[in-house]
């Protein structure tokens, strides 16, 4: 197997990349989506022509996750399905999975170039002349002692556009891996993010969603902070609409949530990572505040903003999480007015310390509580949407048709559909929300303009 960790090639005839196809394949989270885009985007200016990851292409890119157990079988299942559409295509795996294990996928049947988690903002100058090699080439640095950052934004595959304003994380949560597959925190300015979303605007983009590994430290690397960032980004007169993604409970400050209720732009949708709701549990896990501290955000949102999203994480059956502890979790959670869980079921993650703590949960007890907090989220969302039958709201709508229907999302990201038309696609639209269709959490919708 070639190995050369870190070291780049120098000189690449980029004429041999024109009107070869490239196919991307996405795993994890919304970040990850937003580098893709940039990636491709760079791919295509060197004269790639993108195409579905179903059809024929010369080269695949699979974007990796290593959140969860499952996201590496996922990256396995992706590799299999390129080398199955074109067994002479030029396979390229990158992304977090690529970062913590590059040699375990580069030994994998068909892979020909494995990049890290910076490697991949540079893949034209590792892809050589696409030539299918006996083993895998790996190319993946220190990503701990990394200090660059790379901007990205999702444009044209989703109506909703992605922009990374953060990178890393310097807080080593038990259970994670995310900092030694992405490093330190690290960011643009202020100036250079706005510009970026200008940029995004430019092009079409009605909605942005700010994302990133941990988007309350933005600042970190510049000297400046997050709240900063808003209100530049609020400035922005062609925007319509902008979101917060996930954010630390200990970084969304009242200040933050005071400005999203003044402002006409920031939308009343917060999502903010709980993970436990036993103070114990969250000491195990080395999070940053205690369920006190979630709460009174909560109750923050709620006073200004009573018909705010609340979208909350969840991990079940992590080491330590004893039936007691599991039991207190759910009835704080039960006493939260939020909108859905997300929950995740915990897997052990190699170089993690998660792993030297004593109490583990059996799998079959994880699924359990699993399905639990599933049945909980069910209910509290079909309780949120309920309370926003027959009232008007503005909808997003998106481009995709399925049976004659589009979807599009309200202010405070409920989901709508309506009869497809073309002409709709991409604009705020103001509509009646008729009636809760609860097996699909969405509302049957007419336009009133």
């Amino acid at each position: 197997m070639l190995l050369n960790i870190g070291e780049r090639v120098k000189m690449i005839d980029k004429s041999l990349f024109l009107e070869k196809k490239v196919a991307f394949h996405t795993l994890g989270c919304k970040l990850n989506f937003s580098e893709t885009s940039t990636i491709a985007r760079a791919l295509t200016d060197e004269g790639f022509v993108k195409v579905k990851y179903d059809d024929f292409a010369d080269v695949y890119v699979i974007n990796t996750c290593s959140v969860t157990e499952i996201a590496d079988k996922k990256c396995r299942q992706a590799i299999k399905k390129a080398i199955r559409q074109n067994p002479n295509a030029f396979v390229v795996v990158t992304g977090c999975f690529a970062q913590l294990k590059p040699l375990t996928i580069a030994e994998m049947d068909g892979v020909d170039l494995v990049l890290g988690s910076n490697e991949k903002f540079k893949m034209t100058d590792y892809l050589g002349d696409l030539q299918k090699k006996a083993s895998g080439e790996v190319h993946a640095g220190k990503i701990m002692t990394n200090k660059e950052f790379f901007p990205s934004y999702s444009m044209g595959d989703r109506t909703r556009t992605f922009l990374k304003v953060q990178d890393g994380c310097d807080y080593f949560c038990s259970y994670c891996t995310i900092p030694l597959a992405r490093g330190k925190s690290r960011n643009a300015d202020v100036r250079t993010t706005v510009e970026l979303a200008k940029k995004a605007v430019s092009e079409g983009a009605k909605e942005i969603i700010l994302t990133g590994v941990n988007i309350g430290d933005f600042g970190k690397s510049t000297n400046e902070n997050f709240f900063q960032l808003i209100q530049e980004l609020d400035k922005i007169e062609e925007i319509q609409r902008f979101r917060i993604s996930s954010i630390e409970p200990n970084l969304l400050t009242d200040e933050i949530i005071e400005f999203v209720a003044r402002s006409n732009k920031f939308m009343p949708h917060f999502h903010i990572p709980l993970q436990s709701g036993s103070n114990k549990v969250l000491a195990l896990m080395k999070r940053k505040y205690n369920r006190e501290l979630f709460a009174h955000r909560v109750d923050k949102i709620k006073s200004l903003l009573p018909h705010a999203f609340i979208g909350v994480d969840v991990i079940v059956g992590v080491r330590g999480e004893t039936d007691v502890h599991f039991n207190q979790a759910l009835e704080f959670i039960h006493g939260l007015d939020i909108s859905q869980l997300h929950v995740f079921t915990y897997s052990e993650r190699p170089n993690t310390k998660a792993l030297t703590i004593d109490h583990v949960v059996p799998v079959s007890e994880r699924k359990i509580r699993s399905q639990v907090l599933h049945q909980i989220s069910d209910k509290k969302t079909r309780h949120f949407y309920s309370q926003f039958v027959g009232q008007r709201a503005n909808v997003l709508l998106e481009g995709s048709e399925n049976e004659g229907i589009m979807n599009g999302f309200t202010e405070n990201y409920l989901k709508v559909k309506l009869p497809y038309d073309a002409a709709l696609k991409n604009t705020v639209r103001k509509v009646r929300l008729k009636s809760f269709v609860p097996e699909e959490m969405v509302f049957d919708a007419e336009l009133i303009d």
